[in-house]
Formats: C-alpha cells, structure tokens, sequence
C-alpha cells in the first residue's frame, strides 16, 4: 500500500493525517447561517496567503506538484491551478452537516481538457479541474471486516481517515451526469459536473446536493462532510492543465 494511492484511493481521506497537523476543524457557527463560506477566495489577495484555513497537499510518492496561486483574473482573485504531468491540491478541514447544508457551491473556469482523460480508466484518472467532498469515518455505517480496517489505519496514523468521497469533476469526455465509482476505488464517486471544450474559458458556477448525491452513490445517509479539497492533477496522462477556482459554499436547502 503506497502513500500516494493511499491518499488518492480514499478520496484524498488521509489528507489531514499525512499533511496536515492534527486539530479541530473549521465548525459552524452556533446562529446556523443560510450559508456557510469554506473558500472565500475573492477576499485573498493577489499572490497573499491562503484564506480560511485552506493548505497544500503533496503525495510522497509524486515529485512534481501543481502550482496554485491566488491571482486577479478579471474583476475577480480566485485560485489559479497549473499542471504539467503532476498532481497535488488544496485542502479545507470542515465539519458540516449534509442535512443541514445539503447544497454545495462553487464557480471554476478550465482553460483546456485533456486528450487521454477518461474517467472510467486508472490511466485516464486526471482532471482539468475537481472539486472533493469528504465524509467523516461513522461506525455504524460499516460492517465488522470495515471496522477493522479504521481501526488499523487509526493506529497507524492517529484518528479516522474519512468514510468514502464526492469527487465533482470536468471530465474531457464523458456526458455530463455520468457518475461511476472512482477506477481505484469504489469509496470515491465521480461525478461529471461538465465536460468537453464548448464552455472552456468561462466562468461557470455550478450547485450540487451533496446529501441526495451521496445517498445516491453509496445507498445510505452521509455522516458529516469533514472536508473540501480543490485538485487539478495529470500525473497519469502526462499532460497540462489549466484552471481557475472561485469562491466555495455550502447552502441551506431552498424550500
């Protein structure tokens, strides 16, 4: 079991075990808003610090990072990410509840897909752009044989990693609506937000539910969402990427 797919095929879910210094993460607030901001990215500045608790996560086992940096595009500071045959990411530690603030929301722009990305293939298993959702480790949720595996990944590096994972993506090829699990893992869900060339370039805001999406995926009520991460990677493909990353939310659900 290497470090870097360890990472990956729990849906980055040791990324605040290997990364990460252990602490609380970022709680709501007791007045329970209508909104709850996790990446405000357009109040940073230029080339600043990253806001709102927000880190780098590299894997051991992979040399070449994705640059991110926070830069003026427009009227607009958001993320900017740039890979070129690397991987690596941006992490949030949250603790939220999906029943509570089932939407999540995000706006990105990708400035170019990838020839050989394919979600359906470990070697095509790269992303202009991705957007994670973590869910915390829940007991009752697993089986015997599942509880002796947390048990053993809590020895080994001090807390839970993560129950499984909602990757939202923009996938070179595949429809959008496609979801499969993830070709390393089935505790990891892809989801295709968009796809293709046609909105390349353009700011896009996009809104999912993360609860109906999860109950969808692994047939049964999330836990807790315990983190957010932004990843633009081509490690396996080989290629370059581009992509822009705005502000994130969760929302309440509109009656």
């Amino acid at each position: 079991m290497t470090l870097r797919r360890l990472t990956l095929i729990v849906g980055i879910a040791l990324f605040f075990l290997v990364v990460a210094p252990l602490g609380e993460p970022t709680r709501l607030q007791a007045e329970s808003p209508a909104r709850v901001e996790i990446g405000t990215f357009s109040a940073a500045t230029p080339d600043g610090p990253w806001p709102n608790g927000w880190k780098p996560l590299t894997f051991p086992k992979i040399s070449q990072h994705t640059t991110y940096r926070l830069v003026k595009d427009g009227d607009r500071v958001a993320v900017k990410a740039a890979s070129q045959a690397s991987s690596s990411g941006l992490t949030k530690e949250i603790l939220i509840d999906p029943k509570e603030y089932p939407i999540i929301q995000w706006q990105w722009k990708v400035s170019n897909i990838l020839k050989a990305g394919d979600v359906a293939k470990k070697e095509g298993d790269d992303y202009p752009a991705r957007i994670y959702v973590t869910f915390q480790y829940d007991s009752q949720k697993v089986g015997l044989f599942g509880k002796a595996k947390y048990e053993a990944a809590k020895l080994i590096y001090g807390q839970y990693p993560p129950l499984g994972a909602i990757n939202y993506i923009w996938e070179s090829h595949a429809p959008v609506g496609t979801s499969v699990p993830n070709p390393f893992t089935d505790q990891v869900q892809m989801i295709v937000v968009d796809s293709g060339s046609t909105k390349l370039n353009t700011w896009i805001t996009e809104e999912r539910n993360v609860y109906e999406d999860y109950k969808r995926a692994f047939g049964q009520d999330p836990p807790m969402i315990s983190g957010v991460a932004i990843m633009t990677d081509t490690d396996n493909t080989g290629e370059s990427a581009e992509a822009y990353y705005g502000d994130i939310a969760f929302k309440k659900r509109v009656e």
